[in-house]
Formats: structure tokens, sequence, C-alpha cells
């Protein structure tokens, strides 16, 4: 593995070189072989899991992924730009606080208790997931509720269809109302989109939300129907009433809202965050984080994968910025399928922002923040809503399948998951497209 990555990182400074030299310092004039280790990143991210999961399964290994194909990107633009560098490394900054201050408090909560797993009860938290995705992101939201949905299905025999509307929601759809909803929308609003814009978005998170619980419940009480009746016996004998411990870390994630809606500057933003997070250790009890089976793990990895992207898509984003009218993507409805296509298999953030640097050349009005509005609705419900459509579409997808898997659910296969999101999901793009952009 060393041999391949000294090779990934020649090839790299190889690529860079040429592109130094025909560039001449200008952005504008960069070849576009100069995305490679964009590319090779995202398909590294996209493909090890599937083909190399143990290697992959370690942060370190991720972490030297990340730099080798950094490296070359860095050293270029500290020589040719480094203004942009510096801009980019503070935007990968605030962004890692963000969801960290997020995933360390809510880890701090605990949701004990069981009661009867009706379709009723676990449609109703999956709106609550929904709702609370735009509170403490959905990344937040995924950690805290994944455990209670699967404590309160464990006597159930069909649990992995709840997960996967879990992700569906919770982990994705639910969470586009608001910057701290999901990482695109909060790079949205680190490049100048209000911090209340996203609000517009209610009718789309109104119908996909809704339609989605319907088809969920419809399918999970077809489901309970079959379950063996030692199974429903059981779930109704082991009720205890649900409680909430650690709810003063509650308040910390309201604290977490208020500081990116009323602080929008940096670094006192981040700093805020990072007091947040400290006092969230201090305040809560150790089995608390421990009854959550609470690890960096997740949060580092996150840390590690995006300071590669943030660095290796510099390039990217100034070729489209520059370039991207080419392209023939210039219809709302063409950012809705484009943005979400590629969401579906890379992440979604900086698929965003390569999108949002093609739409600024457009200058098309009315605009907010130099984009057209329809465009930037387009693209903010494409990056969020397709980061469902895959295991590798969105960071949470990921944590909660493994979370699930520790509890014994067999959950689907890359392409078996992927067949879920086909049958469910894509209708249901089609048609809110027709609908609503």
């Amino acid at each position: 593995m060393l041999k391949t990555a000294i090779l990934f990182l020649v090839l790299n400074v190889l690529f860079i070189t040429v592109a130094h030299a025909s560039s001449e310092g200008n952005s504008k004039d960069l070849p576009h072989y100069a995305v490679v280790p964009f590319v090779l990143l995202l398909l590294t991210i996209a493909l090890a899991p599937l083909t190399i999961s143990r290697w992959w399964s370690l942060n370190k290994n991720k972490l030297s992924i990340s730099l080798v194909l950094a490296l070359p990107v860095l050293v270029y633009y500290l020589k040719s730009s480094p203004v942009s560098l510096w801009t980019v490394m503070g935007e990968y900054l605030s962004f890692i606080i963000l969801l960290g201050s997020l995933y360390i408090i809510s880890g701090g909560i605990v949701i004990r208790g069981n009661i009867t797993a009706t379709p009723l009860v676990n449609s109703t938290l999956l709106l609550i997931g929904s709702v609370a995705a735009n509170l403490i992101g959905t990344t937040g939201a995924s950690v805290l509720l994944i455990r209670p949905l699967l404590k309160i299905n464990a006597e159930r025999a069909n649990v992995k269809h709840s997960v996967i509307f879990f992700i569906f929601l919770v982990s994705n759809i639910g969470g586009c109302l608001t910057p701290l909803g999901d990482p695109p929308l909060y790079m949205g609003y680190l490049k100048g989109v209000p911090f209340a814009w996203t609000f517009k978005l209610f009718p789309s998170w109104l119908f996909m939300v809704g339609s989605l619980l319907l088809v969920y419940f419809c399918y999970d009480t077809w489901l309970w129907k079959k379950e063996p009746a030692y199974a429903r016996m059981r779930e109704i004998l082991i009720q205890r009433p649900m409680g909430i411990f650690g709810y003063r870390n509650v308040i910390l994630l309201a604290g977490i809202m208020a500081c990116v809606a009323f602080f929008p500057y940096p670094p006192y933003r981040e700093f805020i965050m990072i007091l947040l997070a400290l006092l969230s250790f201090k305040i809560t009890p150790k089995e608390y984080r421990k009854a959550n089976d609470f690890t960096y793990h997740p949060i580092i990895e996150v840390a590690v994968l995006f300071l590669g992207i943030f660095i290796t898509m510099i390039p990217a984003l100034d070729l489209l910025r520059f370039h991207g009218a080419e392209l023939g993507v210039h219809k709302a409805w063409h950012f809705f399928w484009a943005t979400g296509g590629l969401s579906s298999f890379l992440d979604n953030a900086p698929t965003y922002l390569s999108f949002l640097s093609l739409a600024q050349g457009l200058r098309l009005p009315p605009e907010i923040a130099g984009i057209s509005e329809e465009i930037l609705k387009a693209i903010s419900l494409g990056a969020v809503f397709m980061g469902a459509n895959t295991y590798i579409g969105n960071g949470p997808n990921f944590m909660v399948k493994s979370i699930a898997e520790e509890r014994g659910i067999q959950m689907p296969s890359f392409f078996g998951y992927m067949l879920y999101s086909i049958l469910i999901l894509i209708p249901l793009f089609y048609l809110h497209m027709l609908i609503f952009i």
C-alpha cells in the first residue's frame, strides 16, 4: 500500500507540475487534468469501502490517502494563489468545527426506555428526526436517534427497512430547512446565502417527508402484520416509559444554532462552538456517553477525508467558475439532477460548491449571493435530497449502517440499498421536480 501511495504522489506531482507550466499561475487557464487529484480522492472514497474495507476502516489510512492526494494541489496553490488556499482552509475549519461540536454535544444526550414499535410509533420517530435534523444537523440527529429506533424495534423481526427510511429522512432529506441541517447548505451559508433563505424550501421538505412517511407507514404496517405472534407479545410486555437524560446538552445544541444564526463571521462563531462542546464534556456524566457507545471515530473520519476534499477540489472549482458554461447545464432542472446525480456517489458538499460556482457564471435574476434563486433552490435540493441515494452520498449514511450492523441488523449491500432508492426515491424526486422546479 505504501508503494501505491508513493505512485499516487509521483503522478500527482507530475500532473500539477504540468498544470502549473500550462497555466503560468493563472487559474483561468488551468487544464482539465488539474482535477485528477480530486477525482482520484472521490473514487477512492467510493470504491475503497467495497474493495479494501478492512484497510480503509482505519482513519490513519484515510488520512494518508487524503494527504498524498492533497499535497500537490497544496504546493501549487501556495505558489500561485495562496489567498484562494487560505480561504478554502478557513471554510474547512468552520465546517469541521460545526460538525464536531454537534457530534460531541449530541453524544451526551441519552434516550432510554422502550415502547411498542408499531408503525405509528416508528413513523412518529422518523418525523421527529426529520425536524430535529434541521436543528442539530443530519449527523447530530442520526447519532442521537438511531439507537432509540433500534432499541424500540429490538423485538421485531423486520427492522432493516426502518433503518433505510431513517437514512432517507433523518440522515438526508429532513435536513433541508436550515444551514445547520446538511453540510452543503452550511457551505452555501459560508458563501453568502442568508441563514433564513432555506426556510423557502419548506414546500419541498413537506412534500418529500410527507410522501416518504406515507410510503413507510404503509410498508411498515404490512410488515407489522407479518410479525410472529411472540414478537408482538414481547413488544407489549417489555414496555418502559421513555426518558431523556443529559437534557442540558439540548440547551447547548440550541446555543450552536443561535451561534450560527447570530454570529455569521469567524472566528468568534467557531470559538463559541468550541466552548459549547467543551462545556458539554464538563457537565455530562461519563456514563451517558458510554451508554451511547460514543467514540471519536466517525467525526475523525469526516475530518480527515474532508481535509483532502477541500484542498483537491480547488482546481475543480476554479475550472467550473471559468468554464462551467461550456457544460450546457443552465436550467434549474438541469442543476437539480446534475447536482443530485453527483451527490449520490460523491460527497454532496463539494458537489454543491462545484455547481454553485457554475451557477455564479450564469447571472440570471433574481439573485441570491450572485446566483439565480431558482437555480440555487435546485442545487440545494439536489445536493441534500440525493445524498440519500447511496451509502456514500452523505457522511451519516455509512455511520447509521455501521451502528445498525453492530446491533445485529443485516443491512443491504451497496447495490441492494440502491435498489430501495431507485424504486422509492427516484420516482418521488421526478414528481417533486415536475411540481416544484
